[in-house]
């Protein structure tokens, strides 16, 4: 099986070919075109098989990760969206639940009011009630006022409509013919129906969610049927699959259809592709560390299972989602990240980005602010020739030039500016990794910090010193493990349904035909994918809270048909996973089963192991000395410092700090009192000493 894997970042398109047959691994990157990635996708998977001799015919699975859902939303640059709503809730999407974001800042900023997904203009009304608890019809649908409200939508210059009513989630029938009468008068508009994306309770979330499908719709429906096109024209006739925020793929007709499910489509990867590497070490507590141009991602695995978000975590700009989210937390520092002193005198580091274009000044295409890679090399952490491998030579004077300009206005030195800007970035990322574990009760010293990402390889020993955490994992490839991630994982769909019940009173005839229904949908769905049904593992769960809360907590249940004690094993889980959150239970207290969640899995061929490194020696290995600046002892000191290349390094033969480790995606930053060792699943393990933190 021949398998490739594509991850669009902000600054470079990186690329994996996998023969899981031969057992061979070959990768590629290419600078991304933020204008339409489609064409360095294309591109640069046409390149990586010309360059190996890879017929595009042989290749069986295309898995991508894509950014465009994502970026519509950061960017605000989504379609032109239009509601049509139940009579009376023409505002939810603007009022929301009165909750501020920050409960005590009279200057915060609201996105559902400062960035509106759906001007009120375009938010149109019809008469239409279905009414709780069993979802009947109280007031038929005015399916008059649904063609007209759809033909001044249409009028107006939409793009796009969301149809969003009250109580949808217990009965979708009024969504469902509302949505065809849109088609019928305006067939040229991408329609969304709130019950088709999230079928549960809370009706701003629910209609948030919606309406965020409805305004990233068109941008990634077109982005889709492009990059299959040009896939076609390139020779490749593979299936397309692209990355879901869940942590599984789904179709290109899924995503058309459904593009929220992508909204952490690339960072989810970066997740499964950290799991990957850290398990062919048999590291199963990693800090997922992503470092590229533009962001830091940061995930939590724990005994090899990463962690879903909850109800409550489930942002994206400010917007709430209610999809099925891997838990990742994401911060503006970058490779890319724009160094600057503001207004007040202090000296900041992101989250504004070079990014691709023009991209640091090092980068010799224009750029004229110093940015954290400007500062890399200004430290000699970087070598200029041997950048990509030897593919891109870095302009060492522009980067001079900038972080020069920066310490004059600090009135540093120009190493102290350099050392200060990294410091601060570094500072940052540490702070995110505290805000995911210390502050959640989780001690970050009994992890492996697990560091990829064009630049997380140059920050990783240096942010986990500053968390106390004693090891750093590099992978075997470090600046395409999200590539590899998507390499590694299934397809994926998930179903929920909202049933509140108590435990004084489960009406188990009732949840086991709840289930039963999800799991004949999600199963239909993969029979229309070609997955044979021996393929499929169906996973229950259900969202649970004491009866009064506000939020719940997810429970995994009994795959199948549960019977009493099954459910009563799934109380006490759930007493003993408040405990864990939020530090305390109350055992006496009834539980209340809020939504009924079931996730599906249909097996995809994985990713060849790496073959173990051939090894050499240090000599071999050793490209040139140089002399490198770090902070030791609170003290900037200058060290000579040996550039190797990995791919010659002895196995099993640890050795000391400072060193430069090269290769061809990324460069690796060893600080002085470390100990790295290259072992032989192809990983490289760093070990920290006190003398490591900055």
């Amino acid at each position: 099986m021949k398998l490739v894997g594509v991850d669009v970042g902000g600054t470079f398109t990186d690329i994996v070919y996998s023969d899981t047959d031969e057992k061979v691994i070959f990768i590629h990157k290419v600078a991304t075109i933020p204008e339409d990635p489609s064409i360095g996708v294309a591109e640069g998977i046409s390149q990586l098989l010309e360059k190996h001799g890879v017929s595009p015919q042989a290749v069986d699975h295309v898995l991508h990760g894509t950014t465009i859902a994502t970026n519509a939303i950061l960017e605000h640059k989504g379609a032109l969206t239009g509601l049509i709503t139940t009579e009376g809730y023409r505002d939810i999407l603007h009022i929301g639940r009165h909750q501020r974001p920050q409960h005590y800042s009279i200057r915060q900023e609201i996105p559902w009011q400062n960035r509106e997904l759906i001007k009120r203009r375009h938010r149109l009304v019809v008469r239409e009630r279905i009414i709780p608890p069993s979802g009947e019809v109280l007031t038929p649908l005015d399916e008059a006022g649904v063609r007209k409200a759809a033909q001044a939508l249409r009028d107006a210059g939409v793009q796009s409509v969301a149809i969003c009513f009250l109580f949808s989630y217990l009965n979708p029938a009024h969504e469902n013919r509302a949505a065809a009468i849109v088609r019928e008068e305006f067939p040229e508009a991408f329609v969304t129906t709130s019950a088709a994306i999230s079928p549960q309770f809370r009706e701003f979330e629910r209609f948030t969610t919606a309406a965020l499908n409805a305004y990233i719709g068109p941008k990634v429906q077109s982005y889709v049927g492009r990059l299959t096109g040009r896939l076609k024209e390139a020779g490749l006739k593979a299936d397309l699959h692209i990355m879901s925020s869940n942590g599984g793929v789904a179709t290109a007709d899924m995503v058309s259809a459904f593009p929220v499910i992508t909204l952490l489509s690339g960072p989810a990867a970066g997740v499964l592709g950290g799991a990957w590497s850290g398990d062919l070490s048999g590291a199963r507590n990693l800090i997922t560390f992503d470092v590229g141009g533009t962001s830091a991602d940061l995930g939590l695995i724990s005994e090899g299972v990463y962690g879903e978000a909850s109800a409550r975590d489930t942002f994206i700009a400010g917007f709430p989602v209610m999809v099925p989210m891997i838990d990742i937390h994401t911060i503006g520092a970058g490779g890319g990240s724009i160094a600057e002193v503001d207004s007040a005198g202090a000296y900041r580091v992101g989250p504004r980005s070079a990014g691709a274009v023009p991209g640091p000044a090092a980068y010799g295409r224009g750029g004229q602010e110093p940015t954290v890679t400007d500062a890399n090399l200004v430290l000699g952490r970087l070598d200029k020739d041997n950048f990509l491998g030897g593919q891109m030579r870095l302009d060492a004077a522009a980067a001079h030039q900038v972080i020069g300009a920066l310490a004059a206005r600090l009135g540093l030195s120009e190493t102290e500016a350099a050392e200060g800007l990294l410091t601060i970035v570094n500072h940052n990322m540490a702070n995110a990794i505290r805000s995911r574990t210390v502050q959640k009760g989780i001690d970050p010293r009994h992890y492996t910090l697990i560091a990829f990402g064009g630049a997380g390889p140059l920050h990783g020993c240096e942010v986990a010193a500053l968390m106390d955490i004693p090891e750093v994992i590099i992978p075997p490839y470090p600046g395409i493990t999200s590539a590899i991630g998507l390499l590694t994982t299934d397809l994926k769909y998930d179903a929920v349904r909202t049933l509140f019940q108590t435990s004084e009173n489960v009406d188990m005839t009732r949840l086991d035909a709840d289930f039963a229904d999800m799991e004949a949908a999600v199963r239909r769905q993969f029979a229309a994918d070609g997955v044979a049904d021996g393929q499929i593992t169906i996973q229950r769960l259900a969202d649970m809270r004491y009866v009064g809360q506000g939020y719940e907590l997810r429970v995994h249940l009994s795959a199948s048909p549960a019977g009493q004690q099954d459910v009563t094993k799934a109380f006490a889980d759930f007493h003993h996973l408040h405990e864990a959150e939020y530090g305390h239970m109350f055992p006496a207290s009834p539980i209340e089963i809020v939504n009924l969640r079931l996730s599906g899995v249909g097996e995809m061929p994985k990713i060849a192991p790496p073959q173990s490194p051939r090894g050499g020696s240090l000599d071999a290995a050793r490209l040139r000395w140089g002399n490198c600046v770090f902070r030791v002892d609170g003290e900037l000191q200058d060290f000579s410092t040996a550039f190797y290349r990995r791919d010659l390094l002895p196995v099993a033969e640890p050795f000391a700090g400072p060193a430069i480790i090269l290769q061809q995606d990324t460069t690796t930053v060893v600080p002085p009192g470390a100990t790295v060792v290259a072992d032989r699943h192809g990983n490289m393990i760093i070990t920290l000493s006190r003398r490591s933190i900055p």
